[in-house]
């Protein structure tokens, strides 16, 4: 029997190689950051190559510093920030323009167009999402219009397009396999997740040629080799990062639910072979598919969670490490009100606000450095609950816990904050990273290493956080996060 697993998680900050052992337990990680790209208010974009370059480094970097020999692994799994587009040219294999992050807002004023001419109903029915400028499809549309060529490079059938797992593929099997997974494909604007193919009229309203898509497959599939010093290891299951963190949570009853604390953050409920179509702003999509079977979830998009952090430390220079911030939250009087409402790039579900704006409120003179941080990490939570609030009006299921994952879960005082806010237990993992657990467990479940019973006995409890509030406080401050949030939609004039 094989001993090892390897994840590739490739998020939207960092590249990282995660190593499991055949029982899914972590035995070690290399990750590397690489550079963001900002050249226009709204524009966010990542260099192809240096995704590329700093994914390829952590692999090989993991499997010498451990020592492990090519024939000991078994598959290799893959997971990545999904509606990141890239487009490149099949002949050189070099991208014609950099990767258009799914933070980016340059096409917000298309996706006006689209709604304009009538497509928002039928693009809800026939994907699950909705025209907004967070998914691939009007991002390909645009490079196909501004980049000088690649129209017609399209219509001759030169350009790939591909999400972030299709780019890897292609490089990982040197040009040999253009492909995506179910997850992924069901986040382009452009795949019919009732038909599971490619859409035409979608095609025709975003006016991409179909030669530029890969070839759809499930998500333990198999979806090429990568060869290593003359070993050829399979590339056995791919799974968009939030897809992968519902499926590493082994959330694969209806009902089940988690949230994934990350760049974003992100709750996906299981809701089993049917589609549920939201009617309170969620996103229906893909969970995964094995067996020949697609199962479905609802989905809750955040697009700045961890980010505000981020934006704490390299933004604003307040705090040096994210870790700072649960002392400096906690050094602040409960109630000392300050609400941020990070919508940098716009406020996602329930609101899908394209024109939202970052606001603060409720600054006084006395208000530190240390209020802040315990606001930023509080919007967290609040987003959360407005995600819940509306994924239990969908289902009608009412959730009795949440779990979580992420890196920001090592917050005591967000995981708490989050309980008492949503008034049910957060149940954190030992392990956290679910997002590469779950590309790891593709990747044994694709070549028979797990079963589903082995599945269901992988996640160990680290521990549930239980509420402490009365329903009176929480309703108080909930209502506070939302009269903060009103104020800030549509805050930029659509002219």
């Amino acid at each position: 029997m094989s001993k090892y697993i390897i994840a590739i998680d490739q998020g939207t900050t960092s590249s990282r190689a995660v190593l499991f052992d055949s029982n899914a337990k972590m035995v070690a990680m290399e990750q590397q950051e690489f550079k963001q790209y900002f050249p226009k208010s709204g524009w966010v974009e990542h260099d192809p190559e240096e995704i590329w370059s700093s994914q390829s480094k952590v692999l090989t970097d993991l499997i010498e510093n451990n020592h492990i020999n090519a024939t000991d692994i078994a598959a290799i799994g893959i997971t990545n920030q999904r509606e990141t587009t890239i487009v490149w040219d099949k002949n050189s294999g070099k991208a014609v323009y950099k990767a258009i992050v799914w933070q980016d807002k340059r096409t917000s004023a298309f996706c006006d167009k689209l709604k304009e001419e009538g497509y928002e109903s039928y693009v809800s029915d026939n994907t699950g999402l909705v025209l907004d400028s967070y998914f691939s499809g009007t991002k390909v549309n645009w490079i196909l219009n501004n980049v000088d060529g690649a129209k017609e490079n399209a219509a001759n059938g030169d350009l790939k397009f591909g999400t972030v797992d299709s780019w890897l593929v292609w490089k990982l099997t040197n040009g040999k396999q253009h492909v995506t997974d179910c997850t992924n494909a069901s986040r382009t604007l452009m795949y019919n997740i009732k038909s599971l193919e490619w859409d035409e009229k979608l095609l025709e309203m975003l006016d991409v040629p179909a030669s530029m898509l890969p070839e759809v497959r499930q998500s333990a599939d198999h979806f090429g080799d990568w060869e290593y010093k003359g070993v050829k290891i399979p590339i056995h299951g791919i799974a968009g990062d939030q897809q992968a963190a519902l499926f590493g949570q082994t959330c694969l009853e209806p009902g089940m639910a988690k949230n994934t604390y990350g760049t974003g953050c992100f709750m996906l409920m299981n809701t089993g072979n049917e589609v549920c179509k939201s009617q309170n702003g969620l996103l229906s999509t893909i969970a995964y598919g094995i067996d020949g079977e697609i199962k479905y979830a609802l989905e809750g998009s955040v697009f700045i969670a961890g980010a505000v952090v981020q934006w704490l430390r390299d933004g604003l220079g307040i705090i040096g490490s994210a870790g700072e911030t649960e002392a400096m939250a906690e050094s602040v009087a409960d109630n000392d009100d300050v609400i941020m409402v990070p919508a940098f790039t716009g406020l996602g579900a329930p609101y899908w606000d394209q024109y939202s704006r970052g606001a603060i409120f409720g600054l006084t003179r006395d208000t530190k450095p240390a209020h802040l941080a315990k606001a930023a990490i509080e919007s967290m939570a609040y987003q959360t609950k407005d995600i819940l609030d509306a994924m239990q009006k969908d289902s009608g299921i009412t959730l009795e816990e949440l779990k979580v994952d992420g890196g920001a879960v090592t917050n005591n005082y967000l995981m708490q904050f989050q309980a008492d806010l949503l008034g049910v237990g957060v149940v954190r993992p030992a392990f956290t990273e679910s997002t590469a657990l779950g590309a790891a467990l593709l990747a044994g479940y694709g070549v028979k290493l797990f079963d589903k019973t082995k599945l269901q006995s992988i996640q160990d409890v680290d521990k549930v956080y239980q509420p402490n509030w009365s329903e009176e406080k929480r309703k108080n401050r909930y209502a506070q996060w939302q009269n903060a949030v009103k104020r800030t939609l549509n805050w930029l004039d659509k002219e």
